[in-house]
């Protein structure tokens, strides 16, 4: 697979559309996908501006409806029963959406619950009333960020999370930069007062590259790459297991943008990739924000595997189920501390908090020796976790019923029994670590079977320091 240090000439620009450079590519995609966009920003950034100069750039009969304020009936006109069939046909006006080639659905977060539903068919299926719009190709939408949010300064009073289930149909989010993320240049164009008003027209280039765009894509569809297939397959498995749900349907989608962006693009190199996986997540149209720390680590799983690196062991040490095993793989076969700490720190971001912690506080003290495949930060980021639980720091509060008999607390009864069963300094490891459990409201799922892990740990580090 090749890869080109060279991009494409901008296109929004040309069109009089600043602010969005960063962006294009996944906006572009979604034109050649004909999958649906949504466009995410404080007022006033340009989303709405943008739509419809698409929209005049490319010729195409648009409808641009404020979903805050519209009716039902302003989409599909009024209905009236044909005179020979007694069929119900709907009374088109210049508004209706019948026609229309490509509709923006403006303030959809604003729109009222009903309306939502309704526009859940326009969205995914391109229907209304069970009827296919035929000439539809692009469904656009554009949406403050949610009430609350922090994304913006501003808390927008009535914009409100969208249904996941519809959000989950948009295949891409573009988030729209404010003032304060704008280049210097960008700033100066937008704030020229002399395009206002002006007509998109490009003379049809937009229109010719995008025609050119699509018949490749098509082209390439029926046998998509299999680096993507591979990508998607992993990044998708890495996000679920960091609790960051990725629905079946979503994984075709990114496939689906990645390999418009790469056709769009002509490049597929791995900041292209990664933008787009972090444009087709759709937690923040409904008001959360998945944890950027475990989208990098699954994205750098993915790439690695997809690419057909040296590093695909990254793969088998975060497949790897008991502890142990993890640090065989990472022992046996990390040769470069760079990669050695990542899949350390992508282990520690999308594992369960007691198995994380158990695997810091076995490791910590060999990787402080310097006997680990992991550079300085690696170390210091693991023993953040790990050191204070090897000299514990904490006071344990515990409020006893008011009537009947004296009860001690439930996880130390637990622990103090397998702690008693254990030897000399395995006993004094164990009771560390499930002391700091109890004082951090960790709970263990198989506390007996994390304590045996922990010591098969040890003892495969000291053997290694004695060989």
């Amino acid at each position: 697979m090749s890869q080109s240090n060279t991009r494409p000439t901008p296109c929004l620009p040309g069109l009089g559309v600043w602010g969005f450079d960063e962006q294009e590519p996944v906006i572009l995609a979604a034109l050649v996908t004909e999958d649906p966009l949504l466009l995410i920003g404080p007022s006033g950034t340009g989303k709405t501006y943008l739509l419809n100069t698409l929209s005049e750039a490319l010729g195409l009969e648009h409808r641009h409806y404020n979903a805050s304020l519209i009716s039902f009936d302003d989409l599909v006109g009024f209905p009236f029963p044909e005179a020979e069939t007694g069929a119900v046909k709907f009374l088109e006006t210049p508004a209706t959406v019948w026609g229309a080639e490509s509709v923006l659905i403006d303030e959809i977060s604003r729109c009222k619950p009903e309306h939502q539903n309704r526009l859940f068919s326009l969205v995914h299926e391109r229907r209304l009333q069970g009827i296919a719009l035929d000439r539809l190709r692009y469904r656009w939408a554009a949406m403050n960020p949610v009430s609350g949010a922090d994304q913006s300064a501003e808390d927008y009073t009535g914009s409100e999370a969208l249904d996941p289930a519809l959000a989950d149909r948009f295949a891409l989010f573009v988030h729209a930069a404010d003032w304060n993320g704008l280049k210097s240049g960008e700033r100066r164009s937008i704030a020229d007062p002399s395009g206002e008003g002006r007509i998109a027209d490009d003379g049809g280039a937009l229109a010719g590259r995008l025609q050119e765009w699509r018949r490749t894509f098509l082209e390439r569809l029926p046998r998509c790459p299999a680096w993507i297939i591979d990508y998607v397959t992993e990044v998708t498995g890495a996000l679920n297991e960091a609790r960051i749900r990725i629905s079946p349907r979503r994984a075709r989608l990114i496939a689906r943008s990645l390999l418009a962006a790469t056709v769009v693009g002509e490049r597929q190199d791995e900041a292209l990739v990664r933008r787009v996986l972090e444009a087709s997540l759709p937690h923040i149209a409904w008001g959360s924000e998945p944890d950027k720390q475990a989208v990098a680590a699954a994205h750098r799983l993915a790439w690695s595997v997809a690419m057909c690196s040296p590093d695909r062991w990254i793969h088998q040490f975060l497949a790897a189920g008991p502890l142990p095993d993890k640090l065989k793989v990472l022992l046996q076969e990390c040769k470069d501390p760079d990669i050695g700490s990542q899949a350390v720190a992508q282990f520690l971001a999308t594992e369960d908090p007691a198995r994380a912690a158990a695997f810091a506080f076995a490791l910590t003290p060999a990787a402080i020796a310097g006997t680990l495949p992991m550079t300085a930060d690696g170390v210091n980021d693991l023993a953040r976790l790990g050191a204070p639980m090897l000299d514990l720091d904490g006071e344990l509060t515990w409020q006893e019923r008011r009537h009947g008999p004296s009860n001690p607390h439930p996880d130390l009864t637990v622990y103090a029994e397998i702690t008693r069963k254990r030897r000399q300094a395995r006993r004094e490891r164990a009771s560390q670590f499930f002391h700091w459990c109890v004082l951090n409201k960790v709970r263990p799922q198989h506390p007996e079977r994390l304590e045996q892990e922990i010591q098969d740990c040890v003892v495969l580090l000291r053997r290694r320091k004695l060989a």
